[in-house]
């Protein structure tokens, strides 16, 4: 026979709507109506027992993840690798799409911790405020990839100063003088890591820094597109890009081609991420690879293992590699 809440509320001696109170975390419960209210759910066996154990303030074996965009290819190999770690260790994976807006995360934080889940992997660029700074504490959280700016956090990102560095160096040793750049947006940490470390190549190079041959857009393939066609109506020379990610190559690639540019015989093109889909555009991308699903392993380890509120920071920063392909050529090999 299933055990319902009106058996709990039975047995305990309280109102259903007590019961249902105790069980969301919704509302205000006194600590004995509840602690009777858990006994009746361990006696009489309702389902799912972690239920039970979240009323004595223990592990509910369920952790979320909040990214800022499911759509874009980087986050699902993310949260694959997040998820394989919650079924090795039979934790629930919980998954919420901010859309980058922190009104969204904080509302979303806050059903969380009314679920009590065990802790967050947050994912995404979100500015910090009081509101978020408050939806967070107490909460074990580890952050990925992107700055958050919230202190006394532990991170895990990828070296993207190094991979903006990585890129335009490969362009430079084909021969490449006039590189430009599709960057991420502004206010990113990780557009910018990667726009410095691109700048970094160019003066260690002694190459010189074009400013109009910088264009922000986003991480998405429409902003790609714009930005390359912005680039191209400031008329300045260049024989080769450099994107901020992936998607953002997508999108350059086809504002390339509209304009009659052929890559990578006109045009040498390099992305960031390394996407499943890289590998199979026609040219095949080359790109920095990030080791996403890594990233997504790590974060969920540090956050079952260690992630304790009120410890000291701790921040992981993982390699990147450069994956030749078949979208950058030498410009001696141009015809």
């Amino acid at each position: 026979m299933t055990v319902t809440i009106r058996d709990i509320a039975s047995d305990a001696g309280v109102s259903v709507a007590t019961v249902s109170r105790a069980l969301s975390g919704n509302g205000r419960v006194g600590e004995g109506t509840r602690e009777r209210i858990a006994e009746a759910v361990e006696r009489l066996g309702y389902q799912p027992n972690d239920l039970a154990r979240s009323l004595h303030g223990g592990a509910t074996g369920t952790i979320a993840v909040l990214v800022p965009d499911i759509t874009n290819p980087f986050f699902p190999e993310l949260v694959a690798g997040i998820q394989a770690v919650a079924n090795e260790r039979e934790n629930l994976l919980l998954l919420c799409q901010t859309g980058e807006d922190p009104a969204t995360a904080v509302r979303e934080l806050r059903h969380l911790r009314r679920k009590r889940v065990d802790g967050v992997v947050l994912v995404g660029g979100l500015v910090p405020d009081d509101a978020l700074a408050g939806a967070v504490e107490g909460l074990p959280l580890v952050t990925v990839d992107r700055d958050t700016g919230l202190s006394g956090r532990w991170s895990v990102r990828a070296d993207h100063r190094a991979g903006g560095r990585i890129a335009t160096e490969h362009l430079v040793e084909l021969g490449h003088e006039r590189i430009a750049h599709v960057a991420g947006p502004e206010h990113l940490s990780v557009a910018q890591e990667r726009l410095g470390g691109y700048r970094e190549s160019l003066e260690a190079s002694g190459l010189e820094a074009d400013e109009a041959l910088v264009v922000h857009g986003d991480f998405g393939e429409a902003g790609g597109h714009e930005a390359l066609r912005t680039l191209l109506r400031r008329r300045r020379e260049f024989s080769a890009v450099f994107c901020c990610n992936d998607l953002a190559a997508v999108g350059a690639l086809h504002a390339l081609d509209e304009a009659g540019f052929r890559v990578p015989d006109d045009v040498s093109l390099v992305g960031f991420d390394d996407i499943h889909l890289a590998g199979y555009l026609r040219p095949a991308l080359t790109t920095v690879r990030q080791p996403i699903h890594d990233l997504g392993r790590r974060a969920a380890t540090l956050l079952l293992e260690h992630a304790v509120p009120g410890e000291a920071e701790r921040h992981e920063v993982l390699e990147v590699s450069l994956v030749r392909r078949d979208s950058a050529r030498s410009v001696r090999g141009r015809r």
